[in-house]
């Protein structure tokens, strides 16, 4: 069931709202398109439990849904990394949406991560890139690109990387590789990534 109520509504209403992490377990339960998506604007991430993330990623029915919760709440928990390659895994289309999305929004979000995080992405976005479902196909591609834009070392690894996808027997790698390929070997990239500071080793 949706409402028709827009994102930019949405922020509004979370912002007066505020952080509720029980509001967002009643939101969930509504089956409401747009307050599943509140919920996880106003949902704690400190309070939210790996069985929760289970809980509602088996009711993802759309993208809008999946990336809503990944890049509003699930990415800024304890536990975001393993969600990402266990998901990567999944056969469910949305889940595995999720996986990808959750990297994707690591490489924007996590300004702590170290480059072994993203490195240790890379080969299962290769597996996975052969997956013609195209919101799976997508958030390959979104999360490679994501990954490649972060810093100059993972740029490298990242178009290495586009190169490996494409020699596989595949519409939708051969896609993905040629996408993420040109943007990460774009001018404003290349220009951005040359003010990035170099990561310090941890």
């Amino acid at each position: 069931m949706a409402l028709g109520v827009s994102i930019p509504q949405l922020r509004d209403v979370a912002k007066e709202v505020g952080t509720n992490h029980d509001l967002a377990q009643e939101l969930w339960k509504t089956r409401i398109h747009e307050a599943r998506i509140l919920a996880s604007m106003i949902d704690d991430p400190t309070k939210v439990s790996e069985d929760q993330t289970e809980e509602w990623a088996a009711d993802f029915d759309s993208w809008d849904v999946v990336d809503g919760c990944c890049g509003n709440l699930f990415d800024k928990t304890e536990f975001a990394e393993r969600k990402a390659r266990e998901w990567s895994l999944r056969k469910e289309e949305f889940v595995k949406r999720a996986g990808f999305v959750l990297m994707a929004e690591l490489a924007v979000h996590d300004k702590e991560a170290s480059n072994k995080t993203f490195l240790d992405f890379l080969p299962l976005i290769v597996r996975e890139a052969s997956d013609e479902r195209n919101f799976v196909k997508k958030a390959v591609n979104w999360a490679l690109r994501q990954i490649g834009k972060r810093n100059e070392v993972l740029n490298a690894a990242a178009i290495k990387t586009c190169s490996k996808i494409r020699d596989l027997d595949s519409r939708s790698a051969k896609w993905i590789a040629a996408d993420a390929h040109r943007e990460l070997t774009s001018a404003p990239v290349k220009k951005k990534l040359s003010r990035t500071k170099p990561q310090r080793p941890k």
